[in-house]
């Protein structure tokens, strides 16, 4: 499975919640229409002052050719699909969104632990935007992730799903990789991970203590963006 992530920034002179309304009521309905699209997942800050985005928006696809001809390539914020509900998406992107401050990854998503059978709707998500340590090169980080980190971080107490997600054009992505771990409890996400407003967090311990010793060995932690919010599932044709 393939998805496209867009961390949203809202336009200049918009205030959170007059984005959060124009997102969820206008631009919702006509994103998840958007030709190949199997998933859609629409995920809101739980503390929206200390978040360092306004949401995320996440649209999977079961083809990688697919994702491009509506959503674009890696390396290019900006897109320009010719037809459809691409086409109607893009144009209503200015109406909200601050498209240049928009980071977006497009990767592959890689299911490590699933409690839930893959129902992530009403699930709080801690979402990892992860750049590799200086000196490493993209395919040292990703054998460290994949082998040495993952199977510690599925073992943190509390998750209920973990996903890792690897560009699709390593080169021009904006990040390594994504790691998203789901909690069915906001608590235990914070126990585990801290809570939003700091790119660090330092839990006392089990595999959250362990993992987040583990980071040092791979990550740049002060480059890492971070998103703890809440995901509603707005489309699902995988289950």
């Amino acid at each position: 499975m393939y998805k496209h992530v867009a961390l949203l920034v809202r336009k200049p002179g918009m205030s959170h919640e007059e984005f959060v309304d124009y997102w969820q009521t206008n631009h919702t309905p006509i994103a998840r229409e958007i030709e190949a699209v199997v998933k859609y997942a629409t995920v809101q800050p739980v503390t929206p002052e200390a978040a360092e985005f306004d949401g995320l928006a996440e649209l999977y696809f079961e083809d990688l050719d697919a994702l491009h001809a509506a959503l674009g390539s890696d390396g290019n914020r900006d897109y320009d699909p010719a037809k459809g509900k691409a086409k109607e998406a893009r144009e209503d992107v200015d109406n909200f969104l601050d498209i240049e401050s928009r980071p977006r990854f497009i990767g592959e998503v890689v299911t490590q632990k699933d409690e839930v059978d893959g129902d992530t709707d009403g699930l709080y998500k801690h979402s990892a935007f992860l750049v590799r340590k200086e000196g490493m090169s993209h395919e040292e980080f990703v054998d460290h992730w994949q082998n040495e980190h993952t199977p510690i971080a599925r073992e943190i107490e509390g998750v209920v799903k973990y996903d890792t997600v690897l560009p699709v054009d390593a080169p021009h992505a904006e990040f390594d990789g994504i790691a998203e771990l789901y909690f069915e409890d906001l608590d235990a996400l914070h126990d585990a991970l801290g809570s939003e407003g700091s790119r660090d967090y330092d839990p006392a311990k089990g595999k959250a203590k362990e993992a987040r010793e583990d980071v040092n060995n791979f990550l740049a932690i002060d480059e890492r963006p971070r998103f703890i919010g809440r995901e509603t599932v707005q489309k699902d044709e995988t289950r």
